[in-house]
């Protein structure tokens, strides 16, 4: 059985892996000091919303979404960044991205949210066919830009 729950700060060693190997998916060196620091800040600053999914037959935490908040001064509303979502591969396939997503909306409904944005690479075949059956409309009348401060 998946539980899904907000993540506290006690949690953040179990999450600091789960983190770490999110990272590394998208081909980031492993750092799990510095995984445990960033989740760490985060969490004390009240910066983020994390949403773990834990298979409680095993205790093991098997999943997570991240959401940062966000605002739409056209809307005068909140918005959230969906940032991150990550399943353990052995427990894919199972609809755990959909619960932690289905959370995530339930969030948003809470705090009266516009919605929820979220980006991901176009090859991820995966999160792309399954945002949209989760009703996430690609955006095709926006431009997204981006600046890096690292290549100044």
């Amino acid at each position: 059985m998946i539980q899904i729950y907000q993540a506290k700060i006690d949690d953040v060693a179990a999450l600091s892996e789960l983190f770490d190997l999110y990272r590394i998916f998208y081909g980031k060196e492993s750092n799990l000091i510095g995984a445990n620091q960033f989740l760490t800040e985060r969490i004390i600053k009240n910066e983020t919303t994390i949403f773990l999914a834990k298979d409680s037959d095993h205790g093991q935490l098997v999943g997570f979404t991240q959401l940062y908040p966000l605002f739409s001064s056209t809307r005068m509303q909140r918005l959230l960044l969906l940032n991150d979502l990550y399943v353990l591969e052995e427990f894919r396939g199972r609809g755990i991205s959909k619960l932690l997503i289905e959370r995530a909306k339930q969030l948003a409904l809470e705090i009266n949210a516009a919605g929820i944005l979220l980006e991901t690479q176009k090859s991820n075949l995966i999160g792309n066919a399954l945002y949209p059956r989760m009703n996430f409309h690609l955006e095709d009348d926006v431009n997204f830009y981006f600046w890096n401060s690292m290549n100044t």
